[in-house]
């Protein structure tokens, strides 16, 4: 899911959602007038679990959850040390990601393999201890990928979850425990839009989208060293967020996003009865005998060695670690394709007014047009059961709200210039205090688009009190509206970012046909 923009994470709900109810709310929240900063302050220990009056404390309490954190500011200090100081805070603390099947919030219920696996291990780590009532408790900290080991070095967690492979490169600064996975192998997953490869050479000079932070970058360097010695010109490797899963880039791959990507295979043969429109090229090997373990720093022998014999029975091929796995992969909401015949025909027809109007008021016209596909396939004809109409989904009395102004959105343009000088209001209103960047003010407004500025306000402020940044939308604030709000505000800013991702990738591609065909006639 995704998360994790980008986030996919969680079960299914309706792409068109955001349509079912208004979306009149431009009164700003009771507690904070228009263009004032959320403040972040100092914050405040939250209570500690009342274990020793016998109330027992929740088997596992992610820092996510403030009304049951256990003092978050204390939890999210730096500590280093091995077991014996994890004893006395009687709490380990696993960084790891939001993603879907791995770890995620439905509300304020933490799913996934991640966590029901060291919920496993909390009960076994407890047991081995004979600590009785006073147990120790497994804390989830999510952060962003390229955070987990930094966060594990500098001390702002203990173990690192999170399918990272053994490298050389990793093994220098962090230790790694026993692998939990089977041998795997590092390979090419295509899609519909991909042309044929018929050997790894094939994709010199090609642009393959890749986390900066993954085993997989590096694989791919590598095999650059070997196509320039070899004269050929190398991939172009082009960052992807580290926001992003590898579901998250296989379903891009599936809806036609991107011609291909990266993953370990067993990811790849996991999702290919689902996305039936990949195709799983285990012939263009990356990287071979590849395995994945957990990550503990270098001053934590004794957590490592608990840790290597709960995997004995618990890792990738036990009988439990086997349950546990095919538990969590099946249930999703998996963006559609922005890029297929159809639906890219209505982007090309409408793109010059969403040029137009993002033009007129400062909005990235390429993410509004995203939204646009968000909300209805870019069909002006869509209605909701709420009475939201048109391409933005917008409902008339938001639209003829003094603050947006127009009386009529029957029209695709009038319905876009509704969407976007609404979004821009939503942008100056609630969303223009100096912390937030460009990127994250447009992340917030169409947050709040979908379910409202006051509420996505009050997320911030609760944010920033828990020990997150209130101006940071993914694996932040995002982490808060999972919880209250369910899965469809995360679901939704997480799609609108990869639709964005196709277009801009498209122009880009088209562009530079363009200049090559221009740079040939000119020869």
């Amino acid at each position: 899911m995704t998360k994790r923009i980008i986030t996919l994470l969680f079960l299914s709900f309706s792409l068109l959602a955001c349509g079912e109810k208004p979306r009149a709310e431009i009164s700003p929240p009771d507690d904070q007038q228009p263009n004032s900063p959320v403040v972040v302050g100092e914050v405040t220990a939250l209570p500690t679990a009342k274990s020793v009056t016998g109330e027992a404390p929740p088997a596992a309490i992610t820092v996510s959850d403030p009304e049951t954190g256990p003092g978050l500011t204390n939890l999210l200090k730096a500590k280093v040390g091995d077991l014996d100081r994890m004893e006395q805070s009687r709490f380990i603390r696993v960084l790891t990601v939001l993603g879907p099947g791995h770890y995620y919030l439905d509300g304020a219920v933490e799913k996934g393999l991640t966590y029901e696996f060291f919920k496993l291990f909390e009960k076994h780590l407890n047991q081995h201890l004979g600590k009785g009532h006073l147990k120790l408790h497994i804390a989830f900290i999510p952060v962003a990928r390229d955070e987990l080991i930094p966060a594990l070095i500098a001390g702002r967690g203990d173990i690192a979850a999170a399918g990272l492979t053994i490298t050389p490169e990793r093994e220098a600064v962090i230790d790694f425990t026993h692998p939990a996975s089977n041998e795997l192998s590092e390979i090419l997953v295509t899609g519909p839009t991909a042309p044929q490869l018929n050997s790894i050479e094939d994709l010199a000079g090609q642009l393959v989208y890749v986390r900066a932070s993954s085993s997989y970058y590096a694989s791919l360097e590598k095999l650059n060293s070997q196509l320039l010695a070899a004269g050929k010109p190398a991939v172009r490797l082009k960052d992807a967020s580290e926001t992003l899963e590898d579901e998250d880039l296989l379903e891009m791959v599936n809806a036609g996003l991107l011609d291909w990507t990266v993953v370990d295979d067993y990811k790849a043969h996991v999702w290919e009865d689902l996305f039936e429109n990949i195709v799983v090229r285990d012939d263009l090997v990356f990287r071979e005998g590849g395995r994945i373990a957990f990550a503990v720093r270098q001053d934590s022998p004794e957590l490592k060695q608990i840790l290597n014999e709960f995997l004995k029975t618990h890792r990738q091929g036990t009988l439990t670690g086997n349950v546990l796995f095919n538990r969590h992969f099946r249930d999703h909401d998996w963006a559609g394709s922005a890029l297929d015949t159809a639906a890219y025909k209505r982007f090309q027809e409408l793109v010059e007014i969403f040029s137009n109007y993002g033009e007129q008021y400062g909005v990235d016209y390429l993410m509004v047009a995203a939204q646009g596909y968000q909300e209805s396939r870019l069909n002006q004809k869509a209605r909701s059961k709420a009475g939201a109409i048109g391409i933005m989904q917008m409902l008339p009395s938001t639209a003829s709200d003094k603050n947006v102004g127009i009386a009529d959105i029957s029209t695709a343009d009038a319905n876009i210039h509704a969407g976007v000088k609404y979004l821009s209001f939503l942008r100056q209103r609630y969303f223009s205090d100096p912390g937030l960047d460009k990127y994250n003010r447009a992340l917030f407004s169409f947050a709040a688009y979908n379910a409202g500025p006051a509420r996505i306000a009050r997320l911030r402020s609760k944010a920033a009190k828990a020990g997150y940044d209130p101006n940071v939308w993914f694996d932040n604030v995002e982490i808060f509206a999972a919880r209250e709000i369910g899965r469809e505000t995360v679901q939704y800013v997480a799609n609108i970012m990869k639709y964005y991702i196709a277009y801009r990738l498209t122009l880009e591609q088209q562009a530079s046909r363009q200049s090559t065909k221009e740079a040939l006639d000119s020869d």
